[in-house]
Parts: C-alpha cells; sequence; structure tokens
C-alpha cells in the first residue's frame, strides 16, 4: 500500500530525518501539539534519532516477527498513559535513515503486545511510502 510522508525534522550532518504519514499527520500533530509535556517528550525522543543515540525507554524496535521488521514505536509516558507512535524505518537511496511516524495508538494496556498492537504493528509493516521533501 503507497503511501506519502512528509519530513518534519532533520538532523543536522543530513543522515537523519523523521517524516510524518500524511493521511494520519493531523492525528498525530494534534496529539503531540495538545500540551507542552506532550510536545516536549516528542522533541526529545526525536532529539534521540536523530542524534544517532539508543534510548530503548523512548524508542525501540517493535519486530514481532519477520514480517515487521523495520517496525518501532515513539513510546510516551510509560507507566502514565503508555501512548505509541508506530514507526517504519527505511533508508533512502542517498542513505539518509528515515523514521516515519505512521500510526498514534493510545493507552496500551500492558507490557506485552495485545493483538490490537500487533494488528498496527503488521499495518505499519505493510506500508511502503514515498517520501517528500
Amino acid at each position: 500500500m503507497k503511501r506519502n510522508a512528509i519530513e518534519i525534522r532533520k538532523s543536522g550532518n543530513g543522515k537523519r530525518a523523521i517524516y510524518v504519514d500524511e493521511e494520519n499527520a493531523k492525528e498525530i500533530f494534534q496529539y503531540i501539539q495538545q500540551d507542552e509535556r506532550h510536545r516536549k517528550k516528542f522533541r526529545f525522543i526525536t532529539d534521540i534519532i536523530l542524534g544517532g543515540h539508543r534510548n530503548t525507554e523512548v524508542y525501540d524496535k517493535e519486530e514481532i516477527d519477520d514480517k515487521t521488521k523495520g517496525v518501532t514505536a515513539m513510546k510516551f509516558f510509560k507507566g502514565q498513559d503508555n501512548d505509541r507512535i508506530y514507526c517504519k524505518e527505511v533508508t533512502k537511496e542517498d542513505k539518509t535513515f528515515v523514521i516515519i511516524a505512521s500510526e498514534l495508538h493510545k493507552g496500551k494496556q500492558k507490557q506485552k503486545n495485545k493483538q490490537k498492537e500487533k494488528n498496527i504493528i503488521h499495518k505499519v509493516a505493510g506500508y511502503e511510502y514515498e517520501l517528500e521533501e
């Protein structure tokens, strides 16, 4: 399924970029912009990603089987709201590493992925993106 993604942030050296799924952009941006706490957390997570650092507490792989390679999640407020933005990682032809914020999932209930999360992860894994600068 071909979808469009729009660039929203890029690392200083241009080797990493954050995009957002065009169809889900409104919902994702509303979630991020709802208050200062959400804006700060999103900025923190994207700074880690763009800096090339690893922090599995806030951003980690969600590869639950062979079909879900490259699916990750931005984790907002673990132990509280426990919301997720499921993402897809791709590398552009020019070797730019791209993370596409694809699907918002509010209120993940358990530590383990339930069927609802698995369905979202498989859906994101099936997306193919056209990247817009």
